[in-house]
């Protein structure tokens, strides 16, 4: 682990740039057994999402807790909170976060949503933008970045996997304190041929 915790935006993503439907919907993510989610996982020990991604994960049924994991809510509307494994919280994320990657750790999974990443990249908090981009064009919904100051990114690694289409990338955000990590969770996988266009009915 870097000696400073890096706030990592880690999200799957449509071609098009939304990470999730209108009314959040997400079965448009592409599975694919290439991807060793445990071994992504270990990777943090902290995760921070706004309200609406906690309320998405809520809504199945669940505390919103993910296990081994530290989870942040950041929300102006619900009441803080603190039960196991998760802590709600109306504190600024900026400054929240800042002091946060200066204490010991490993690195923070900023798991959604674009609100927020909005906020914490124009706080210069985020260290990097990686992205699993899906074999879809949604056409509309939720975006990866909602508008707001460019930003500049330096490409770290990336990874294809030849089964499902999908395409992984890591950046670092320029300037950062810490780089982007090299993919390693996406287990090595064989090229395959090219595959043959679905006929039209």
């Amino acid at each position: 682990m870097p000696t400073t915790r890096r706030l990592r935006y880690h999200v799957a993503a449509s071609l098009d740039g939304f990470i999730a439907g209108l009314h959040g919907e997400y079965d448009w993510i592409v599975p694919d057994p290439a991807i060793d989610f445990a071994a992504l996982y270990r990777e943090f020990d902290t995760v921070v999402m706004g309200r609406t991604t906690y309320e998405m994960m809520t809504a199945q049924g669940g505390s919103g807790a993910m296990p081994g994991l530290d989870v942040i809510v950041f929300s102006k509307t619900l009441p803080p909170a603190s039960f196991r494994g998760v802590r709600i919280v109306n504190d600024d994320p900026g400054p929240e976060l800042a002091a946060l990657k200066q204490k010991s750790g490993g690195d923070i999974w900023l798991f959604g949503g674009g609100k927020l990443f909005r906020s914490l990249l124009d706080a210069g908090v985020v260290d990097t933008v990686e992205i699993a981009i899906m074999p879809v064009l949604l056409g509309d919904g939720i975006p990866l970045l909602p508008a707001g100051s460019m930003a500049k990114l330096e490409l770290a690694d990336q990874k294809t996997l030849p089964k499902s289409g999908i395409v992984v990338v890591s950046y670092t955000v320029y300037g950062a304190a810490a780089a982007a990590p090299p993919i390693r969770y996406v287990k090595a996988t064989k090229p395959s041929a090219a595959r043959k266009p679905r006929k039209r009915r």
